[in-house]
């Protein structure tokens, strides 16, 4: 086992890993630049070491990285989600200066990263996946072309994108015509590469994920699957462990076509496969290599810590389980609780935390880095914090966010959280018929009033007062 992790990220996931780390006996470097320098992860990691004024920066170099790992006695690098997670070169740094990175190989990364050579990987392997380009287009009238043969809608995707960004829709040759130059200054700037594909639309489906887990000795397993279908322009917001939709054959069914997958392109570590599931079709839409924000719903549905599996896993270690003893129990949720304003365009909504009430009871979790007095800087993802609930019931659980909801307080930035309350409230959602087309059909949503809690009313006379009294 190692003795020294650096985590090669920032806020909720940092802090994280260094629980994980704590857990096992292994001490916890964090790194952060500026706008950091308060953050929760840097005062939970056994050591934390500044990278500079950049706020980002810091976090994107990765040789300065593996370099501080070296310097600070590290044998293994956690990269969390997002930054530096799925970059192949990085993965190739850590291997070069003999040090662990906890995920799967530069070469897998690179491999799954590139969305036309997992297609590619995955058509060999006999995953079913959406009609579409056979590589990059080379033009937009070879996209109109295809277009043309496949059938609108088409989804115009960057190759090498992520995160619901360098992606569209296109209902018509008039929309492909107008959507490629925006998809490649999308995909150049986010990502570095102007290549860009083709795939069939798939109107209104599930999007599914499945949670898979990958050793060095060839052995995987699934953890069962995820349902994000509630997200707003391509973002999750909502997940769901397991989905409430989908049948025990459809269970059974993307859960081998997952672990199908991982074997395909020798998976290793955490990942996660996504599909698009209408009715009886099930198609690969692409694999994750890293741990997903919404890896908590899973953990806790099925109790296995996937971070400490992670670890385990880079350490050489075998899977702790096998498929026979992964079993779920009751449903997960999970709300991404962002510093946005619903009703005004979901802007964000930087700014100090005047006050953090964490909800508890029964089946509630939070994973965040805020705290009373935090300031959320306006340089990184406007995700502040992560609320999870589970039930044994749908009923159960969707009465339980509310209620979780309803007690969680975040003063001074407007959050996501009175909007996911409309959505746990209407009868579509809580009679488990929604799809990726939920959020845009249900516009109304917006038009709620936030509802001033009395302690809330007595704070605010209470400033008043004080106001008044030093006049």
């Amino acid at each position: 086992m190692f003795n020294k992790i650096l985590i090669a990220n920032r806020g909720e996931i940092a802090v994280r890993i260094v629980r994980a780390c704590a857990e096992i006996g292994i001490r916890s470097v964090a790194i952060y630049t500026e706008p950091d320098r308060f953050s929760l992860h840097v005062k939970s990691a056994d050591e934390a070491h500044f990278m500079g004024e950049d706020p980002l920066a810091g976090y994107l170099d990765p040789r300065r990285i593996v370099d501080m790992a070296r310097e600070t006695g590290c044998d293994a690098i956690h990269p969390g989600y997002g930054f530096l997670s799925e970059n192949a070169e990085f993965a190739h740094i850590c291997e070069q200066a003999g040090i662990r990175f906890i995920g799967p190989s530069g070469d897998v990364i690179s491999k799954m990263g590139d969305k036309t050579a997992a297609r590619a990987s995955m058509i060999k392997a006999g995953v079913p996946v959406t009609p579409g380009s056979e590589g990059n287009l080379a033009s937009r009238d070879e996209a109109l072309e295809l277009a043309e043969k496949i059938g609108y809608p088409v989804m115009l995707k960057a190759t090498s994108g992520g995160g619901g960004r360098g992606i569209r829709r296109c209902d018509s040759a008039e929309d492909l015509h107008y959507a490629w130059e925006r998809v490649i200054s999308e995909a150049t700037k986010a990502f570095g590469s102007a290549d860009v594909f083709m795939e069939k639309c798939v109107v209104d489906p599930l999007h599914i994920e499945v949670q898979i887990l990958a050793d060095s000795h060839g052995n995987v397993i699934h953890l069962y699957e995820r349902d994000c279908s509630i997200q707003r322009r391509n973002q999750k917001l909502i997940e769901i462990a397991p989905s409430p939709q989908l049948t025990p054959e459809q269970r059974t069914y993307v859960g081998e076509q997952a672990i199908k997958a991982a074997h395909a392109v020798g998976y290793e570590n955490a990942g996660t496969v996504e599909f698009l599931v209408r009715d009886n079709e099930v198609y690969f839409m692409e694999m994750n290599t890293r741990v997903q924000v919404e890896h908590t719903i899973t953990e806790e549905i099925t109790g296995v810590d996937i971070v400490r599996e992670q670890i385990r896993i880079a350490a050489g270690e075998t899977l702790a389980y096998r498929q026979e003893d992964i079993q779920y129990h009751g449903f997960a949720m999970q709300f991404r609780i962002n510093a946005e304003d619903p009703k005004n365009d979901f802007l964000p909504s930087f700014g100090r935390i005047t006050r953090y009430y964490a909800p508890g009871g029964p089946g509630v979790r939070t994973d965040t880095a805020i705290y009373t007095g935090y300031e959320i800087p306006p340089y990184f993802d406007s995700m502040c914090l992560k609320l999870v609930v589970w039930a044994m019931t749908w009923d159960e659980v969707c009465n339980r966010g509310i209620r979780a909801l309803n007690d969680m307080r975040v003063q001074g930035v407007k959050t996501t959280a009175p909007y996911y309350q409309e959505i746990l409230k209407h009868p579509q959602f809580r009679g488990c018929h929604f799809n990726t087309s939920f959020v845009p059909n249900h516009a109304e949503l917006l038009n709620y009033s936030v509802k001033r809690h009395p302690e809330g009313v007595a704070l605010a006379i209470a400033a008043a007062i004080a106001a008044h009294a030093g006049l």
